[in-house]
């Protein structure tokens, strides 16, 4: 990849951020919209989780693939065919006529989206090759997701309550094609030096893990208990199916070796436990904003406005930190502040203020917004460049895993917790173990961040780097070692 100036760089880092703005307003803005596609489709708790997580499975399943796909045949490329698909899944959702087809045409954007943000996060990576002014862009990237988390509500609200809700699919269009000819103009294009092969097996092991151990948790409330274990199980054989055949491929779709670096293993833990956190937090937020206090979707909107208006201004300046005083700092305070969130509503009663319901959605605004960089930088930084896209696809999976998780974790003990009786009592009642599993996943954040950031992690680091870098080793069985 050819050295660019640094208004070029510059450039190439906001048509990469375009990217993400699609990818992550569209899940914001969709939030907003839950109660209206539930009324106008006639969906059960269960479909609205299934509207979310069936996109976040499918960029979960194939984010992997599409980093090293970038790898191997060209970013760009990659890159340009991704804004493709996203633009063409999201007018079909705009199209659906049930719940069913929406289901379907998520995983149709999801496709689409899965070849946008880890191949974007490649390119930039490859682009600012200087750790310091990658960070800061890294802190920016992650102030993308705050520009989304701000203006998602708003949008949406302003767009369900004048349009309806198929009109949150469009604004996708007019931001797909800016990006898809500027890409095409600008953006130069970027291979690893040594193409990796496809490996069939371990993406079928991966869709299987992730699809099985998803239905299994989202139906368990209402599915027979013998098709709850039959899911599970197939879940655990397909983990097992991974554990035992990746380590024996010369090219795997996952490196185990990258988990023997202590930073790059706490990092993918602390983004599936931030990002639980934050689908969970979202999709109760939604639900008690409309179906329980009765606001209208641009209301529930501004109400969210707070956490939204944190994450935007904490992203660049934890980027700024990570940069210049490593990932440590950012982390506890992410920790600190989204445990202090959920055990405010769930120990407090948080929801019966409109000042500690403020203060709740501030804390975890701070929290959230300080967690994405560290994540970020943490999983690309150790790791050489030449896998930079299987490394940064791992991240982006341990962030959509986790968002899965949390919706169909928490959508699940809401759905077995409301009742017969009146729902805003039983609703309130359900969310209270709910509120305790967005507590959990904050302090787990708090603790990884402690334990992984130390000396000791960063020598792991170091030696998986050059295990990485080396010739492959092999056992007298042929087992890579």
């Amino acid at each position: 990849m050819p050295e660019l100036s640094r208004r070029h760089r510059l450039l190439v880092l906001v048509i990469c951020c375009t990217s993400l703005l699609i990818v992550s307003l569209d899940n914001t803005v969709l939030n907003v919209a839950l109660p209206s596609i539930q009324r106008d489709l006639n969906a059960s708790l269960a479909g609205l989780q299934w509207t979310i997580d069936a996109y976040t499975l499918v960029l979960a399943a194939l984010l992997m693939l599409a980093g090293s796909t970038a790898d191997r045949i060209g970013r760009k490329r990659v890159f340009m065919a991704g804004l493709v698909v996203f633009t063409i899944g999201s007018v079909l959702c705009s199209l659906a006529p049930n719940l069913e087809s929406l289901v379907a045409f998520r995983m149709v954007q999801a496709v689409g989206g899965s070849m946008l943000n880890p191949v974007a996060m490649s390119i930039i990576t490859n682009t600012f090759t200087d750790p310091r002014e990658r960070a800061r862009a890294i802190g920016v990237w992650g102030g993308v997701v705050g520009i989304s988390m701000a203006a998602g509500p708003i949008i949406g609200g302003v767009l369900v309550d004048s349009v309806g809700w198929r009109s949150i699919f469009w604004i996708n269009l007019p931001v797909g094609l800016a990006a898809l000819v500027l890409t095409w103009r600008f953006v130069p294009e970027s291979r690893a030096p040594k193409a990796r092969r496809p490996d069939p097996v371990g993406q079928l092991l991966v869709i299987a893990l992730l699809g099985s151990l998803t239905y299994a948790i989202i139906e368990a409330p209402t599915a027979p208990l013998g098709g709850t274990l039959a899911f599970g199980g197939i879940a655990l054989a397909a983990l097992l199916g991974l554990l035992w055949y990746e380590p024996r491929r010369d090219e795997p779709l996952i490196d185990l070796r990258f988990f023997r670096s202590a930073p790059f293993s706490g990092a993918t833990v602390i983004a599936v436990s931030a990002f639980a956190a934050l689908g969970g937090f979202l999709f109760l937020s939604t639900l008690y904003l409309q179906n329980v206090r009765g606001l209208d979707a641009l209301h529930a909107g501004l109400w969210m406005l707070p956490m939204a208006f944190l994450c935007f201004v904490c992203a660049p300046v934890a980027g700024r930190l990570v940069g210049s005083r490593g990932p440590r700092l950012p982390l506890l305070v992410a920790g600190v502040a989204m445990t202090a969130s959920g055990v405010l509503f769930a120990a407090f009663e948080a929801e019966t203020s409109n000042v500690t319901v403020f203060v709740g959605y501030v804390l975890f605004g701070l929290g959230f917004g300080c967690v994405n960089a560290p994540i970020t930088n943490t999983a690309v930084s150790g790791m050489p460049r030449a896998q930079a896209g299987v490394a940064a696809a791992v991240a982006s999976t341990s962030r959509q895993i986790g968002q899965t998780l949390g919706v169909a974790v928490v959508g699940a003990v809401l759905a077995a917790g409301i009742g017969s009786s009146s729902y805003t009592a039983s609703f309130v009642s359900a969310a209270r173990p709910a509120w305790w599993i967005v507590a959990a996943c904050g302090f787990a954040v708090l603790v990884l961040g402690a334990l992984t950031t130390g000396a000791w992690a960063r020598g792991t680091a170091d030696r998986a780097a050059e295990r990485l870098e080396s010739p492959e080793v092999r056992d007298a069985a042929g087992v890579r070692v």
